[in-house]
């Protein structure tokens, strides 16, 4: 199965396709052009209009730039490292001498191909640069220690509460205790894997039916579980312990505390290259209560979010109407990037 070794941030060469890689490399770029646009204009007064200039060049190139690396991004990491930034600052240089042949050939621009191409491979230098001291800085071995302490901050709870869970079926329904006892040892194997790897929507699935039918045996019908899942691969790999955290908040802030009881959903469908996941329940009492005890497992899972998927990946918090709701969403990858 996959794991953190594959993805974005932890790579030497950028995921050119990346949504967070796009943004850093626009606002690198442009903090270049700024930095250039001060260079050349001996007061603050001329800078904003040298800037607009500049960015009237760059904006167009840095596109077109991202859209050829983009098309070319697994051919190049199938290059050894040095030789594919070689060809990504050959590339840069390139594409600048055909835009500053194209605006000569319309009259907007005189001839100067040969400092564009050197400003462009300056510019893209730089720019692989800052990638790869953030791919040191972001390496799979700190990242896996960060999964690894993330996961250790989550666990004793996890594993606390269904403990309690069980305990309280011992002397009032040994045999259900029991049947509890051996779903609680598949939910502790569970939470013993690699926090680095990826599991299977398929197995997280099962896990939550694992969780939600021990929740099941210890609140009887207060809990119904309402499952809505639309046409999804289940071989599509997630992060371990997404849905299982938050769940047991739905259960223990949001079922619980209600005298009555309420309905946990539990809603997944497919968007264009996106997995939506929405978990929902019923707020028991004030709202902030319940948000802050939900606090801790939407931020650990909100990080190991950002280490797996940079910023392809969110999770956001509804509140309204009686409703608390949590969505993820992630991208949807048959495999992650190599």
């Amino acid at each position: 199965m996959a794991s953190i070794r594959h993805f974005p941030a932890t790579h030497p060469l950028p995921d050119w396709r990346n949504f967070g890689v796009m943004l850093r490399l626009l606002l690198g770029v442009n903090v270049l052009a700024l930095a250039a646009a001060l260079v050349q204009t001996p007061g603050l007064s001329g800078w904003g209009e040298r800037y607009v200039e500049l960015a009237a060049v760059v904006e167009p190139l840095l596109l077109l730039c991202l859209g050829v690396l983009a098309l070319l991004r697994d051919m190049l990491r199938r290059l050894p490292e040095p030789l594919a930034q070689a060809a990504v600052v050959a590339i840069a240089a390139g594409l600048a001498v055909a835009q500053q042949r194209f605006w000569q050939l319309l009259g907007f621009a005189e001839a100067g191909a040969g400092r564009a191409a050197l400003l462009a491979a300056l510019a893209a230098a730089t720019m692989l640069l800052y990638f790869a001291l953030r791919a040191r800085a972001f390496s799979p071995a700190q990242a896996e220690a960060r999964l690894a302490a993330l996961n250790a901050r989550i666990r004793p709870h996890f594993l606390f509460n269904s403990l309690n869970a069980v305990l309280s079926l011992i002397r009032a329904r040994p045999q259900q205790a029991e049947a509890a006892l051996e779903a609680l040892s598949d939910l502790f194997r569970a939470a013993m894997r690699d926090p680095g790897g990826l599991v299977s929507l398929a197995d997280e699935l099962a896990l939550a039916r694992q969780y939600l039918e021990l929740e099941h045996l210890r609140l009887g019908e207060r809990l119904a579980v309402d499952w809505q899942i639309g046409p999804v691969s289940m071989d599509l790999p997630i992060p371990p312990l997404m849905l299982q955290p938050l769940l047991e908040n739905a259960v223990y802030h949001g079922i619980e505390p209600a005298p009555a009881g309420g309905t946990v959903t539990i809603a997944l469908e497919r968007r264009g290259d996106e997995l939506r996941i929405v978990i929902a329940n019923p707020v028991a009492g004030a709202a902030g209560r319940h948000a802050a005890g939900n606090r801790m497992a939407v931020d650990n899972i909100r990080e190991r979010l950002a280490l797996y998927y940079d910023l392809e990946a969110r999770l956001e918090i509804a509140e309204g109407e009686g409703r608390y709701e949590v969505r993820i969403i992630l991208p949807c990858r048959a495999t992650p990037n190599r």
